[in-house]
């Protein structure tokens, strides 16, 4: 076990097929040790003397995969001026590419004595917490290809690795809940049927479960609450997780592109597990904590919290930046995933207090000529003081659009005057993307995510009923913009019932018609529920997983929504890479006749039409004819004409067929109402009651134009 010199990089542990160099940045150490710890603990301990720009390194011939190891850094304890070097504490790699184990709630992983903060605790951690894996980082990706949609052409699935899997009844018992089973053919066919292109994956980076969770008989069931941002989560492998779950995620990764769907991971850049001041001792903290949290000036004892978790990382620091970049780049290269969800994005973009556009991370992230190729999805916000940034992001990237979320929920659930704004948010956002040189798919629409309602609870809940969490239901958004259609939670009444299925249909309808990306949370095809909890980030049960066994009425739900896709893949003017032109207000007023916006009498919309209170209904005409851009293979797109009738009052209103200018002759397509049987075609003059709360496509065929 005596190590040779190695290399100061590649940081972490890196087997080359002999052996493995070690390498760890820490500015403040005063001696690193590397510790090895075979199947039955013991611990063997090994002094890297090697040290070139702080990077401490060694290369050892013995270590193979499989070996767990972790650090002891030796240095300054002195939290008032920002060093928490801890040699008691079994410290993570921050390079680990896999994690064995969970933490415990043992007083040794914490630096102090819970009694009295100001005193130290130096009780060994190494038994009570995680370790790094020395990994084989060969594996053959045979003929493995980004599938590389466009992104007009997504349609993006949010979803849980073991929410997803965990009921399946065609996924074997041992692979539910795990990489393996969202690979299963079953689950991807399932996928595939619905037409989803990109699956966008809830945390899968090795995390931490709370201890203040544990100890409640809770967990952390998101993932929201990073440790090792090279590793796989290892709770999600069902073949081991000591260095097997790179395999497995691998494997996963190779079948969802054999079926022409991407990968997108939600990462958590923007803070650790270690919590604040009285968080646990778990990596960055011990091995040099002011070179990676952003520490309050005049008062490095404490941390800067702009994220709600007690820490956030310091983006001024280069050797941050460099760790987050290297993950970036090693999780396309090596793990072939096609994009990135950055949660709280905007904690990214904060140089000292302020979001600012050209902070480091964005410039790096634009030079970078790997990392600028695949999808970047921010969520424009954070907790800190204007952190509220949608539309506020560069050019390369595109945006989870809460804006579209709160007036798509507002104009189906008839809040007055909120017309002119839905018009703009289903026409891809051009007041909030357009100035910045970004198109309309720099918007992801959503209008429900894995934080707050279902779309079925959205529809059956007035208020949250979060008390399964134990907080005594205070903890979840209180402001939803839901309705409950006339009844709080599970009914009988099928009035209310019918209600309920046609406002979600009108969802998935208006996500599908809407310009821009569309975004599905899992279950919402399906008619999930939650019972009402709209924060089940510590409900790792039935309560928050997806469950496979449907009703008659979910059966019609997801055949609905697979229509509802396979509508929007079929027409093109649907998918538009460009804004209508016009004056972006009230979602374009079209110069070239692209769209019109009209009232239920057919007469175009007014200024002050727009304005009434009162206004829930309207017609909108797509001009399949006035598609600017070309397809491909530079050949002109066209399409069918498209007229879309909505009805959000509360009452039927009648629609009448514009004149023979728009079309001559229009067939029933999208009917958000399940008892609708009426498909006869419609002409020039003729009427159409459409029912309160209501969604109705007629489509003009090409062909009868011609």
């Amino acid at each position: 076990m005596q190590p040779w010199p190695g290399r100061p990089y590649p940081l972490g542990a890196t087997f080359d097929g002999t052996g493995t160099n070690f390498a760890l940045y820490s500015s403040v150490a005063e001696r690193v040790e590397l510790c090895l710890f075979d199947e039955a603990g013991n611990e063997e301990r090994i002094e890297l003397t090697e040290v070139d720009g702080h990077v401490w390194h060694g290369y050892l011939r013995a270590a193979q995969p499989g070996q767990r190891y972790g650090y002891r850094v030796h240095g300054p304890y002195d939290p008032e001026n920002g060093h928490r070097c801890d040699p008691s504490k079994l410290l993570l790699d921050p390079y680990a590419k896999a994690i064995d184990g969970q933490i415990t709630t043992d007083p040794s992983l914490y630096s102090y004595q819970f009694e009295d903060p100001a005193q130290r605790n130096e009780d060994d951690s190494a038994a009570h917490t995680m370790m790094s894996v020395v990994i084989n980082p060969f594996f053959d990706w045979e003929f493995d290809r980004p599938p590389g949609h466009e992104y007009h052409d997504s349609v993006i699935y949010e979803a849980h690795v073991k929410g997803l899997t965990e009921l399946h009844p065609d996924v074997p018992e041992e692979m539910r809940g795990t990489y393996a089973g969202v690979a299963h053919p079953a689950v991807i066919e399932h996928l595939s049927a619905l037409g989803v292109t990109a699956l966008e994956l809830m945390p899968v980076h090795q995390f931490v479960n709370d201890p203040h969770l544990q100890e409640k008989g809770l967990s952390n069931y998101w993932g929201y609450n990073t440790i090792g941002f090279f590793a796989p989560h290892n709770a999600y492998s069902s073949l081991g997780g000591a260095g097997q779950q790179v395999q497995e995620f691998k494997m996963m990764v190779k079948a969802l592109h054999e079926a022409n769907i991407e990968v997108i991971l939600d990462v958590v850049y923007n803070h650790t597990a270690e919590g604040n001041h009285l968080g646990p001792t778990l990596s960055f903290k011990g091995i040099d904590n002011a070179s990676y949290y952003r520490l309050v000036e005049g008062d490095e004892a404490h941390y800067f919290d702009t994220t709600g978790t007690g820490n956030s990382l310091l983006m001024r620091s280069p050797h941050t930046l460099q760790m987050i970049m290297d993950s970036l780049r090693y999780w396309i290269t090596e793990m072939h995933v096609d994009g990135f969800r950055f949660d709280l994005a905007s904690t990214l973009a904060r140089e000292l207090h302020a979001v600012d556009r050209l902070s480091s991370f964005f410039d790096i992230i634009q030079q970078d000529p790997v990392i600028s190729q695949v999808k970047l999805i921010a969520e424009p916000w954070d907790l800190g003081e204007g952190g509220y940034q949608v539309g506020g992001f560069p050019p390369l990237w595109t945006e989870w659009n809460g804006r579209y979320r709160d007036t798509v929920r507002d104009y189906w659930r008839g809040e007055p005057a909120t017309l002119a704004e839905f018009a703009s948010r289903i026409t891809g956002s051009a007041d909030l993307y357009e100035h910045s040189g970004r198109r309309p798919m720099a918007s992801i629409n959503f209008v429900t995510a894995h934080d707050g309602f279902t779309m079925r609870d959205l529809v059956s809940y007035n208020e949250k009923h979060n008390e399964a969490n134990g907080e005594d239901n205070n903890d979840g958004e209180e402001h939803n913009r839901s309705w409950n259609s006339g009844a709080e939670g599970e009914t009988d009444d099928a009035e209310v019932r019918a209600l309920r299925l046609r406002r979600h249909r009108n969802f998935l309808a208006t996500l599908l018609f809407s310009q821009g990306v569309p975004m599905i949370a899992h279950g919402d095809e399906l008619g999930r529920t939650q019972q009402g909890n709209n924060n089940v980030y510590c409900q790792d049960n039935e309560l928050a997983w997806v469950d496979w066994a449907l009703s008659e009425e979910q059966e019609h739900l997801l055949d609905f929504a697979q229509r509802m896709v396979e509508f929007r893949k079929s027409h093109p003017v649907l998918r538009r890479r460009r804004f209508f032109a016009g004056d972006p207000g009230h979602g374009g007023q079209s110069d070239v006749g692209e769209i019109a916006w009209l009232k239920p009498t057919a007469d175009p919309m007014e200024d002050e039409d727009w304005d009434q209170s009162h206004a829930r209904s309207i017609s909108i005409f797509y001009n399949g004819d006035a598609i600017p851009e070309p397809d491909g293979r530079g050949e002109r797109v066209t399409d069918d004409n498209l007229l879309v009738m909505l009805n959000a009052a509360a009452e039927p209103v009648t629609f009448t067929i514009p004149d023979q200018g728009f079309g001559t002759v229009w067939r029933m397509a999208i009917n958000t109402d399940p008892t609708h049987t009426e498909n006869g075609d419609y002409h020039p003059g003729d009427t159409l009651e459409v029912l309160p709360h209501n969604t109705v496509i007629l489509v003009c065929p090409r062909e009868e134009e011609a």
